[in-house]
């Protein structure tokens, strides 16, 4: 087993905005990665990473009526793992209705997105692998466009949900991108391992920042560690500030 890369605080938001790469990387416009016709399928490792991945790119697709399916592929309740503050099964019931608030604030309520959620146990997707791909295949459309993690972003639930994403779309015959999430946290802005090639930047408003950043705001249990546990809080101060830059990168 690989060492976990996200430790400490990770690369700070000062040298991202620093960064060469960041700075010579083409815009894309959105919406011709989801023509119209088409349906975005969203598929998040858990309830918050379709926000923290791509909460700029779900209002741009929303406002231009594209159709949107959202699969979180795990309840998220390993997050804070010896909590009696947040055990399992309260984590496995608040996070789920944590996304839906923030999906809410983003302007995506229930009833303009379909949601879908998979159950898989958090931490552990990767064990499940093959039947996870065959799950999302199961759900896919002629047209679809699918957004998921990068395959090596460095928590294991993201890299294998990212594998079985394209996986899925690779037997489908359709396409699909992936998106970083914590690569802002342990990856170096000139960092080799990062695919800057396939990399493109979709532009947000401050407008879209700020709905994004209420919408992160919904993940409470997230915002909260437990010290008598010795846990930190999953999205601290300096995680958000990576998060919310004006701009979301996609990996085409």
């Amino acid at each position: 087993m690989k060492p976990d890369p996200i430790v400490g605080r990770g690369t700070t938001l000062h040298q991202w905005q620093n960064s060469r790469h960041l700075a010579e990387l083409d815009s894309i416009d959105i919406l011709s990665l989801v023509p119209p016709g088409s349906r975005a399928v969203v598929i998040a490792p858990h309830p918050d990473d379709e926000v923290l991945g791509c909460g700029g790119l779900l209002q741009l697709l929303a406002t231009a009526g594209r159709a949107l399916q959202l699969i979180s592929v795990t309840d998220g309740s390993a997050s804070h793992p010896g909590s009696a503050r947040w055990p399992v099964e309260r984590l496995s019931v608040v996070r789920p209705q944590e996304s839906a608030e923030a999906l809410r604030r983003l302007g995506l309520p229930m009833h303009r997105v379909k949601w879908l959620r998979g159950g898989f146990p958090d931490t552990q997707v990767a064990a499940r692998e093959a039947e996870l791909s065959e799950f999302i295949a199961r759900y896919l459309q002629p047209g679809d466009v699918l957004f998921t993690t990068w395959c090596e972003d460095g928590h294991c639930d993201h890299e294998a949900v990212g594998r079985a994403s394209l996986e899925a779309a690779r037997r489908t015959g359709l396409v699909c991108h992936e998106l970083p999430v914590w690569t802002w946290h342990w990856a170096s802005p000139e960092d080799a391992s990062v695919p800057w090639q396939r990399a493109r930047k979709i532009c947000l408003t401050p407008a879209q920042v700020a709905r994004k950043r209420h919408a992160v705001h919904a993940f409470a249990s997230q915002l909260e560690g437990d010290p008598d546990a010795g846990l930190s809080p999953v999205l601290a101060p300096w995680v958000l500030d990576r998060l919310l830059q004006p701009f979301e990168v996609v990996f085409l």
